[in-house]
C-alpha cells in the first residue's frame, strides 16, 4: 500500500482548488465556495458603495425567517421550490427597501427586492455563479450575462412581484 507524500498531498490541493471535488455517488460537484464568496463580495461592494451598508450573511439555519419568506414568494408567486441546500442569508433594510439574500449549495444566490413604502419596487433575483448551469426549477427564465471582478461572469435573471409579502 502506497502512502500518499506531502507532494501528493500538495497536488491533490492544487486539483481541488482548480476543479473541484469529485463524489462517488455524484457526477461531480462544483467548486462554489470561492464562487459564492464571489457573489457575496459583489453584492457586498454594491451595498457599501450604494448605500453605505455593511452586507453581511449568516448560516441558513441561522436565518430560517428570511429563508421560509424568500421561499414563500418562489412558490406563491411562480410556484417554484428550489432543490438545492440554503448554505447562508441575509436580510436587512435600506432606503426604504427590504433586502432578503439566500446563497444555495449549487452556487445560486437569490435576492428580494421588497419597498416597504408602498411603491412598486418589488422582485425576485436570481444570480448563477460562474460555471453553473440553469437549474431545472428556474429554466423557463432567460439569463443575462454580467462580468465582475469579484465573482467572474454572473448570469442573471429576476421576475416582479405582484402581491403582499
Amino acid at each position: 500500500m502506497q502512502i500518499p507524500t506531502s507532494e501528493d498531498w500538495k497536488s491533490l490541493q492544487q486539483q481541488v482548488q482548480e476543479y473541484g471535488l469529485y463524489h462517488a455517488y455524484q457526477n461531480s460537484t462544483l467548486n462554489t465556495t470561492q464562487n459564492l464568496a464571489g457573489l457575496r463580495a459583489n453584492e457586498a461592494r454594491y451595498f457599501r458603495n450604494k448605500y453605505g451598508h455593511d452586507f453581511t450573511v449568516e448560516p441558513a439555519g441561522d436565518a430560517e425567517s428570511t429563508v421560509d419568506w424568500v421561499s414563500r414568494i418562489l412558490e406563491e408567486e411562480r410556484g417554484i421550490v428550489i432543490s438545492s441546500r440554503p448554505l447562508e442569508a441575509t436580510a436587512f433594510e435600506v432606503a426604504n427597501i427590504r433586502f432578503a439574500y439566500v446563497f444555495y449549495e449549487n452556487g445560486l444566490a437569490i435576492n428580494v427586492m421588497y419597498s416597504v413604502d408602498g411603491s412598486d419596487k418589488r422582485a425576485v433575483g436570481f444570480k448563477l455563479s460562474e460555471g453553473m448551469d440553469v437549474p431545472e426549477e428556474l429554466g423557463s427564465f432567460k439569463f443575462a450575462r454580467q462580468k465582475s471582478k469579484l465573482a467572474g461572469t454572473i448570469r442573471g435573471s429576476y421576475f416582479v412581484i405582484k402581491n403582499e409579502y
